[in-house]
């Protein structure tokens, strides 16, 4: 009878360990992806920030994702004169988000992004910005997945060369994701070179990346009586840029890169920014690093500092 009470005690340990572990895999998803945060997220309007982006103007596009599911994009740009003459080149700024919230909160630093740029473009030179709401985010159908937001972004891509594409204009495309958006961004690129496009990618920006989600299973919890590092065989979201950025040097047009990480990172360890880069060597990419000191997960790009260093980036991976 004195073993009765401490057998119930490790059961139901046991039972609890074996329940998170279990809520964990079923509800990665959910736990992962929050489109719901903060609340209202959902219900955010372009038009609340118009003023603060001026002279960044940005509507909302409605598109096909590549099984059909209706997704939203937010497409700005700066009018000018020059847009009713000859344009010589456009490049098309392609950004994914981060894990939470909706695109339009992000609008004013997209927008100070491009502002910095046309300060110093040439005026025959035309700067578009698409930012993708993955499905499940603000106004796109859908539930968030990996195998559905890869869809999503190789859509708004298509879209781009599509829309963007004109035989007396050259047209460049560059990548930028944000956090697990860099993971998107790097998957996207990836996929995007190994077809065959007549757009070339001229440049991928990633900021605040980690190698992976198993990668940040590891780092994070390293404690092994912890259930989280064994979960991973149970993944079904990756997001691997390790594995991208291999595919990616294996293309005949690679495109230049740039890693951002921020200094005072909270969420990602200073190990994962370490492996991208040994990786970018390892790999002979064109590569640099830009920190964002003082910055946390989230502030990289709305410091002064990292925005203009996304800005230098462009026009430098644009010149022609």
């Amino acid at each position: 009878m004195i073993l009765v009470p401490p057998s119930i005690f490790v059961g139901l340990l046991l039972a609890l360990w074996a329940y998170k572990c279990l809520m964990t895999v079923l509800f990665q998803d959910k736990i992962i992806y929050m489109p719901y945060m903060p609340p209202f997220a959902r219900k955010e309007k372009i038009a609340d920030y118009a003023t603060v982006c001026w002279p960044v103007e940005w509507e909302e596009q409605r598109i096909r994702s590549l099984d059909g599911t209706r997704i939203s994009l937010c497409v700005g740009g700066i009018p000018r004169i020059e847009d009713f003459q000859a344009v010589r080149k456009h490049v098309v700024i392609c950004y994914f988000q981060g894990n939470g919230s909706s695109p339009p909160p992000r609008l004013p630093l997209l927008s100070q992004v491009l502002k910095l740029i046309h300060t110093r473009a040439h005026t025959d030179v035309r700067y578009t910005l698409v930012a993708l709401a993955y499905r499940g985010y603000w106004t796109s159908t859908g539930r968030a997945t990996q195998s559905g937001i890869e869809l999503d972004a190789q859509a708004m891509l298509k879209w781009i060369a599509e829309t963007y594409t004109s035989p007396n204009t050259e047209t460049q495309i560059i990548i930028w994701g944000q956090s697990i958006g860099a993971g998107v961004a790097s998957t996207a690129a990836a996929t995007f070179l190994s077809h065959q496009h007549d757009v070339p990618l001229a440049g991928l920006v990633l900021e605040t990346p980690f190698t992976s989600v198993k990668s940040m299973l590891l780092a994070l919890y390293p404690q092994k009586w912890l259930p989280y590092q064994y979960l991973y065989p149970f993944l079904w979201n990756h997001w691997d840029s390790e594995s991208a950025l291999r595919k990616i040097a294996e293309a005949g047009n690679k495109p230049r890169l740039l890693l951002m990480p921020a200094t005072r990172d909270e969420v990602v360890p200073p190990t994962e920014i370490a492996k991208l880069e040994h990786l970018c060597k390892e790999l002979k990419l064109e590569y640099e690093r830009k920190n964002v000191v003082g910055a946390l997960h989230t502030e990289a790009a709305t410091r002064r500092e990292g925005q203009e260093a996304v800005a230098k980036f462009i026009l430098s991976a644009t010149r022609a």
